[in-house]
């Protein structure tokens, strides 16, 4: 009875053994007898115990390895401390056993010095620049030796690049220099352009004025050109209209009577206005100085 306990005691422990579960996103590496046999898929997988065991355990995800903060020189020899994180995948759990002893120290140890020999090749202005550029170089270097690991790198992200303080103070001030510089410009440009617009702006005033004052003489020269030929015409019309008025029954006689009449006013007017009176000799005869303007008229109307 005891035996058949034992029996099936050890059938029990040899299933155990026999059967293997590797979880989703991890490959089991088996040898037999010491030499590698396969890499045992996700599920369920039989194995031959005591012949054949599992060497090595390998996770498929994605992994990021942290690299150690470094010193480097620059191209221009200033020192300075980076630090960054690299992301891999096994793609291949037989390289990635036989292949290297431990690829996680491996790929470390090329990424430091890649990442020195990327900062070596440009200034200290440009690395805060040319990050991109650098993780592109540090991935393309990586990758390409990690290939014989079975390891994929995917990227490579710098997290600091610190140079020494005195640098940063050195940098503060040129970049202080540099703001300073850029406001002089926009300030002198704004005054170069405010000068422009205020010229503009006086010519335009200038331009607008002199046409307004031309205009103006045009308009000042038409309105007097229209107002001699409407003093003309209205002078013309009276003169007409006066001769006509002559040319009638008892027109002699009412400008006999109008000349007399103003004739009197003019010297009334002068007999106000000045202390000394000069008059003609015949003056007391009105009726002589009536028709010697008279005779004028008529002459002229006979001409006419």
């Amino acid at each position: 009875m005891s035996f058949f306990v034992i029996l099936g005691a050890v059938v029990v422990i040899l299933i155990f053994m026999a059967v293997k579960v590797v979880p989703q996103q991890s490959a089991y590496v088996i040898e037999r007898l010491g030499r590698f046999h396969e890499v045992l898929q996700p599920g369920i997988n039989l194995i031959f115990p005591f012949i054949d065991r599992i060497a090595y355990k390998h996770s498929l995800k994605e992994q990021a390895i942290d690299i150690p903060e470094q010193i480097c020189i620059t191209k221009d020899n200033v020192q300075v401390t980076v630090d960054g994180v690299i992301f891999l995948q096994v793609t291949d759990a037989a390289k990635a056993s036989y292949g290297i002893s431990n690829y996680y120290f491996a790929l470390s140890q090329l990424a430091q010095t890649t990442i020195r020999s990327e900062i070596g090749k440009i200034d200290l202005d440009k690395t805060f620049e040319e990050r991109t550029n650098i993780n592109k170089a540090v991935v393309s270097a990586i990758d390409e030796a990690a290939i014989a690991w079975g390891v994929k790198v995917l990227r490579y992200e710098i997290k600091n690049i610190s140079p020494p303080t005195s640098v940063l103070h050195a940098m503060e001030k040129q970049m202080q220099a540099e703001r300073e510089k850029r406001a002089k410009i926009l300030h002198s440009e704004g005054e170069k352009q405010s000068a422009i617009n205020i010229a503009d702006g006086q010519k335009q005033k200038m331009i607008l004025e002199s046409e307004g004052l031309r205009q103006r003489q045009i308009n000042e020269a038409v309105g007097q050109a229209e107002a001699i030929k409407a003093i003309a015409s209205a002078t013309s019309e009276g003169i007409r209209v006066i001769a006509q008025a002559i040319s009638t029954n008892g027109g002699i006689e009412a400008v006999q009577l109008r000349v007399a009449e103003k004739l009197v006013e003019q010297f009334g007017h002068l007999a106000r206005t000045n202390n000394t009176l000069i008059v003609p000799s015949n003056f007391g005869d009105i009726s002589s100085i009536i028709a010697s303007a008279l005779s004028v008229i008529k002459q002229q109307g006979r001409q006419g």
